[in-house]
């Protein structure tokens, strides 16, 4: 089969495209036909030095899948052959999704949300179960509540600021001024522009920020919370502040998780949610859909699509 592969450690540059041996699903896998990957931030961080990845014989990149399944293994009662699926698998582990087939345990994946072509759904599954454990695994956000999304209109935040919001909280973004039609759009209720203000001079009383962000955004963002206020960071531990004044902070590492993916469907079918994607390339061009994702500039999700 066709995959992208990472060559040697280092820039886009390093990825290839190359013929490697097609998986075989073992006890409880499917074997998935992938007709699009999801691209994400983890995605250059691990081809740039194999950041969080236990790595296999061949270094494969990529998580989200959306395809068809081709095959099952023994002990498979969910899936058929041709069921349209979409998932994370295996996430830290090793997936592949830059390739024509990806295998995994069957419960890293749920049915493709009715309406959505595959390109869209490949945009949700790490992006959309990032926000979605955040804010209702973790956080356990209430309605009522106020909810300061950083980042509001990138691949996690565009997500959150609509969970959010389909809990029935209180949302404020912070974006640049060229992004706030679409937050607000999104579901938000205030946007921030970060480049014109601090957003701890004019946010206060909140119940949960979500940083995706990291560095100083975190502590800054203790100042916005009140007694008894979340704060979940998703770079890593080292960005979690000293929790103080009855304030909880927590960092946040996704998982595959078929619940959260089928409540993050029925939210798609209810009209609650919906990706937004910048740029749709084929897999050949995966090296340039990493070029434009390490600009930082991007609004909601890139994706390839492999068929």
């Amino acid at each position: 089969m066709r995959a992208v592969v990472v060559e040697r450690w280092g820039g886009p540059e390093s990825l290839v495209e190359r013929e490697i041996e097609r998986p075989r699903p073992g006890l409880q896998e499917v074997l998935v036909r992938v007709h699009a990957a999801g691209v994400n931030p983890v995605d250059w961080k691990t081809r740039a030095g194999g950041f969080l990845i236990e790595w296999g014989a061949v270094p494969a990149v990529g998580w989200d899948v959306s395809g068809t399944v081709e095959a099952v293994g023994p002990g498979v009662g969910m899936f058929r052959p041709g069921d349209e699926v979409f998932g994370m698998p295996l996430f830290p582990r090793q997936a592949g999704a830059y390739a024509e087939y990806v295998v995994a345990p069957a419960r890293h994946f749920a049915p493709k949300p009715v309406g959505l072509n595959h390109a869209e759904a490949a945009a949700l599954p790490l992006a959309a179960l990032t926000a979605w454990q955040a804010l209702v695994d973790a956080a356990d956000v209430r309605p009522g509540e106020r909810v300061l999304v950083h980042a509001a209109a990138g691949g996690v935040g565009h997500f959150a600021v609509q969970i959010a919001k389909a809990r029935g909280a209180y949302v404020i973004g912070t974006a640049s001024a060229g992004k706030h039609d679409l937050v607000r759009r999104l579901g938000a209720d205030e946007v921030v522009d970060y480049r014109a203000v601090r957003f701890e001079d004019v946010v206060t009383g909140v119940d949960v920020v979500l940083d995706a962000i990291g560095g100083e955004t975190a502590e800054r963002s203790l100042q916005v919370l009140r007694a008894g206020g979340r704060l979940i960071t998703l770079t890593g531990p080292d960005d979690v502040p000293a929790a103080r004044d009855g304030v909880r902070a927590m960092w946040v590492l996704v998982e595959p998780d078929h619940r959260g993916l089928r409540e993050i469907a029925a939210l798609v079918e209810r009209g609650e949610l919906k990706p937004v994607i910048e740029t749709v390339l084929p897999l050949a061009q995966a090296a340039k859909a990493h070029q434009i994702g390490e600009q930082g500039r991007t609004t909601g999700k890139i994706v390839l699509t492999v068929l």
